[in-house]
């Protein structure tokens, strides 16, 4: 009758260091999983904030290009208000942000004058900000989905995983032929 006693006492430790590494791992699954959202979400908000910036210059050029400026403007307006929930949805707006952003440039360079506007001067410094930031919240994104990745793949984690339906997180990247045709906006925006 003790065997059996101790026996049944060495199951339940068991069963319930099992259910305590379940809880464990999925918490820790879940906040991962909200960090990934969260630096998204953090990238949305740059993003948009670049967007702004990038009005606001395209409206200071428009003094000096009005027909360049107008269509500018309204690429940024109907850009400026897209969710940006997915890694897929970020590089599509990397992308039409580099596309504006090369577009305002051309502008720059057609009117030196414009350069010499202290208004001009001020948003291309805000645009650098934005860049920096943004390019910061990737990082963070992507170490996040890498801390999340890695715990969906290592076992015995990924037991978990699987049965709560946790999957890998999609990696942000930069295409690298894409990436050698960006401006260089610190050589772009020297006064």
């Amino acid at each position: 009758m003790a065997i059996v006693l101790i026996i049944l006492v060495i199951i339940v430790v068991l069963a319930l260091l099992v259910l305590g590494y379940f809880i464990s791992t999925q918490r820790s699954l879940v906040n991962l999983d909200e960090l990934c959202k969260n630096a998204l979400s953090q990238i949305e908000v740059q993003l948009n904030s670049r967007w702004d910036a990038l009005l606001a210059l395209a409206q200071t050029a428009g003094q000096y290009a009005k027909h360049e400026s107008d269509t500018l403007i309204n690429v940024i307006r109907q850009r400026r208000g897209e969710d940006v929930n997915t890694p897929a949805a970020v590089n599509e707006q990397q992308g039409a942000l580099q596309q504006v952003v090369g577009r305002l440039l051309a502008i720059g360079e057609a009117y030196p004058d414009l350069k010499a506007v202290d208004m001009y001067k001020e948003v291309t410094d805000g645009v650098r900000t934005y860049e920096e930031n943004v390019r910061m919240s990737r990082m963070i994104y992507n170490d996040t989905a890498t801390k999340m990745n890695r715990m969906v793949r290592q076992w015995p984690s990924s037991i978990v995983a699987s049965i709560l339906n946790f999957g890998q997180k999609e990696y942000l990247k930069t295409d690298q032929e894409e990436k050698k045709a960006y401006p260089n906006l610190n050589d772009a925006f020297r006064a």
